[in-house]
């Protein structure tokens, strides 16, 4: 199994002032991101930098993997 990025992407959200909603269905979380209007719902976990990075473009960051 390749490198996992969840837990890199979570500190990275938490750090930009991203807060934990709720746990949605299967694999996935529900997040709110600050300067994103409604909620940024994304999967626990993910082999991809490709999927990390464009989660952080959502929520509104830069790239970081």
């Amino acid at each position: 199994m390749g490198p996992q990025f969840d837990r890199p992407l979570r500190d990275l959200l938490t750090k930009a002032g991203c807060v934990f909603v709720r746990q949605g269905r299967g694999r996935h979380e529900i997040c709110i991101a600050p300067c994103r209007v409604g909620t940024l719902p994304f999967q626990s976990a993910f082999p991809s930098r490709h999927t990390a990075n464009a989660i952080l473009l959502q929520a509104g960051l830069q790239k970081a993997f």
